[in-house]
């Protein structure tokens, strides 16, 4: 269960110690994504690019600047949004690596170039006879606020090497009689936001193209079967048995005429079918919670500790031939920050046998992951707020959560950080015992430092498990991808880095905050279908929407490839340390 809040702190870690760094002052708000309402208004004029290497890219939301580097914008100036840039090859900065861009114009034209501004590093700045046309005119993870300078260049082909040395960025090319009057755009600068990848936008062999969706919500305030929930939806799980699709989403109920932070406590746990994924149909409660405020401050058996209910996953256990849940249960406090704490992990199973007793009901089993002797300070407060399992070889392995860690137990049970992680523990069957790996593994921080959530892992054609997850939100004091994100691992252990997919690009953007996709359901022919949680900042109501990506077999194999060379490297370094 997820609760953002406040301009806190971005974390670091080492080893099973979290390290609180304080965040820089607070970045002024930003409507977010406005760069996808207005088109460029200083027209375009075209160019070629004539040197080798220095490829085009769209100055818009999402574009990566420099080849081979994560920094991409995620505010832009309106006068620059759409107009087509030059993504510089990585290196470029240091002096001797590349060969200069060269740049040819049919027609004499005002180039626009980026320069960063930084008094305590050196980048390179404009010549004499730029014009200064607009101040902190992007948003660049991870790089200080940009000027934008017009040089004017008659016809011909031409040399684009501003003196001195580090980055600057071509942002695009004007018409020579385009008036441009100096604004100060006021974006904020980039180095609140930790640099990501962009599936698609980074490189241009992305593991999985856009394929579309519907362009608005397909289970929405009103549909029936909605009856009875104020807050609409988040997390949970989908799978797809004989052409049936299964959603076990948590709902928000909450009360009519009671305040919408109830719709975060009064939570249940519903069954949904449909037979395309778009037209859905309530069938039960499986789980509801109680919505009872906690007593004591605490970790106390005197609370209630199913106040809130989340995160219901469905596992099938051929063994046993039956479907197991595995839920969250949490004590929820009035007043303290974050009011949802000390998770649980239950699990239950099916009481009809057989693949088709997906839908229950259910009878609970116990507790399988809970704070205790074993827990790690990371967990935080939040306990454990989320949980997976999947097997590999003849074990299993579950990534489990936590947030609002401590930095170390004379912390407990309130003064806590900021951070969203996950890590992962161990067993010999789906019943546990449980049993979480050490600080050498946890928590899992190499798909981002600081921000996972609800994770859930399946296997692609070729062997590789993928987690498919919450990327974080841009907004409410955060400044992370809002997109939901995915990882890749060889063994299931040892995790890539994170990429994001801009669903977006294909699929009209009715939510201001992307929150967490149900899973990864193959339909063949390399498609997926993904259908996910999402908030429309203006409404009360979170509803659920629905996209689906194609894999590109041709990166998948090389992906593997990518993990296989990075195993044999790590296992040789470990090897050379002993």
């Amino acid at each position: 269960m997820k609760k953002y809040s406040g301009f806190t702190f971005l974390i670091g870690l080492a080893a099973a110690v979290v390290t609180f760094i304080p965040v820089k002052k607070a970045i002024a708000a930003v409507p977010l994504n406005q760069v996808q309402q207005v088109k460029a208004t200083w027209p375009a004029a075209t160019f070629q690019i004539r040197t080798p290497g220095y490829p085009a890219f769209k100055t818009a939301d999402m574009g990566h600047l420099f080849a081979g580097q994560k920094n991409c914008i995620v505010r832009v100036a309106p006068e620059l949004n759409g107009l087509t840039g030059v993504k510089m090859p990585a290196g470029f900065y240091e002096k001797g690596e590349d060969q200069p861009l060269k740049l040819k114009f049919k027609e004499p034209v005002k180039l626009l170039l980026g320069f960063f501004q930084d008094k305590a590093k050196t980048f390179r700045q404009p010549g004499s006879g730029a014009q200064l046309v607009l101040d902190s005119a992007l948003t660049v993870t991870g790089l200080p606020s940009v000027k934008v300078y017009a040089v004017a260049y008659p016809a011909g082909t031409h040399t684009i090497n501003p003196a001195g040395s580090g980055l600057f960025t071509v942002l695009g090319v004007v018409k020579a009689n385009q008036p441009l009057t100096f604004r100060n755009a006021g974006l904020p600068d980039g180095r609140g936001w930790e640099p990501f990848i962009v599936e698609g936008f980074y490189d241009n062999k992305p593991l999985f193209d856009i394929v579309g969706g519907p362009d608005k919500p397909v289970v929405e305030e009103g549909m029936p079967g909605t009856e009875g929930i104020q807050g609409g939806f988040e997390g949970g799980a989908m799978v797809k048995i004989k052409g049936t699709y299964h959603m076990f989403p948590t709902e928000r109920a909450g009360e009519k005429e009671v305040e919408a932070y109830y719709d975060r406590v009064k939570t249940r746990i519903g069954h949904w079918t449909s037979p395309d994924a778009i037209n859905w149909t309530r069938q039960s409660t499986i789980y509801q919670a109680s919505g009872t405020y906690a007593l004591t401050e605490d970790d106390n058996p005197m609370n209630d500790r199913r106040g809130a209910i989340w995160s219901y996953m469905p596992i099938f256990n051929e063994e046993a031939n039956r479907w197991y849940g595995y839920y969250l249960a949490y004590t929820v406090h009035k007043e303290i920050e974050p009011n949802h704490s000390f998770g649980r992990i239950w699990r239950a199973e099916s009481t009809i046998p057989g693949i088709d007793g997906i839908g229950g009901p259910y009878t609970d089993k116990g507790i399988i992951m809970e704070p205790g002797l074993d827990s790690q300070p990371w967990e935080g407060r939040q306990g454990v707020a989320s949980f997976f399992p999947y097997k590999v070889g003849e074990e299993w392995l579950g990534f489990y959560s936590g947030a609002y860690p401590f930095k170390t137990w004379a912390d407990y049970p309130k003064k806590t950080g900021k951070g969203w992680f996950i890590g992962l523990a161990k067993a010999d069957k789906m019943e546990g015992p449980w049993t979480r790996l050490d600080s050498t593994v946890n928590p899992v921080t190499s798909m981002h430092p600081w921000f996972i959530e609800n994770p859930i892992v399946s296997k692609l054609p070729n062997g590789l498990y993928i987690a498919v997850f919450d990327g974080g939100p841009d907004g409410w004091g955060h400044h992370l991808p809002n997109m939901m994100g995915y990882s890749l691992s060889k063994d299931g252990y040892t995790w890539s880095e994170a990429r994001y997919l801009p669903i977006e690009t294909k699929v009209k953007k009715w939510w201001d905050i992307m929150r967490t996709p149900l899973g990864l359901i193959p339909e063949g022919n390399n498609v997926y279908t993904i259908v996910y949680a999402a908030i429309d900042l203006k409404r009360r109501y979170h509803p659920m929407g629905m996209v689906q990506v194609k894999l590109n077999p041709a990166v998948l194999d090389m992906k593997k490839q990518e993990l296989e060379k990075t195993a044999i490297l790590t296992g040789a370094q470990n090897q050379a340390k002993k």
